[in-house]
């Protein structure tokens, strides 16, 4: 299982986290291409302490030249969605290019709301927490992406066939 590695350090850490994007897709059934993780991590402190210490003990490393760690500090993400636009920070494994974990710099749901609502998908031993197809198509929504726009189609189609 791609990320296999990635959610076993979350879970084995206690990370309070939910799966969305393309993978979240995968997960709830539908049939499509994606190579990325994208995650909203609860962005309580101690828990992205928790959650950047299992993306070094990994190998990841950020995208952009700053240390993991500041991706802690509240006032760190907010200056970066201001100055720079940023909604996500990428982490990237650097003896595998093809292994991206983004995650929110902020919540565009609140993720207590996101978090109740979660299913959570067992695979390989592991309970893997998934967005609801509701705030699946609310974030799909707000990126507004034509393959956004096709993402929520076939989580809509999907919801017909349940």
């Amino acid at each position: 299982m791609f990320y296999e590695d990635v959610f076993r350090e979350l879970e084995r850490r206690g990370v309070r986290y939910v799966v969305v994007g393309g993978v979240a897709l995968v997960l709830h059934g539908v049939v499509r291409l994606t190579v990325d993780l994208d995650l909203m991590v609860h962005l309580e402190p101690t828990n992205l302490t928790e959650f950047v210490g299992a993306m070094e003990r990994l190998g990841y490393r950020p995208r952009v030249p700053v240390a993991a760690s500041d991706f802690v500090d509240p006032n760190n993400r907010a200056r970066w969605r201001s100055e720079k636009g940023m909604t996500v920070f990428s982490f990237f494994h650097p003896s595998d290019h093809g292994k991206l974990v983004d995650v929110f710099v902020d919540e565009p749901i609140p993720f207590q709301e996101v978090d109740v609502a979660k299913t959570v998908v067992e695979a390989g031993g592991l309970r893997i927490p998934v967005a609801s197809i509701g705030h699946l198509k609310r974030l799909k929504a707000q990126a507004g992406r034509p393959q956004d726009l096709a993402d929520i189609a076939a989580l809509e189609s999907l919801e017909r066939m349940e």
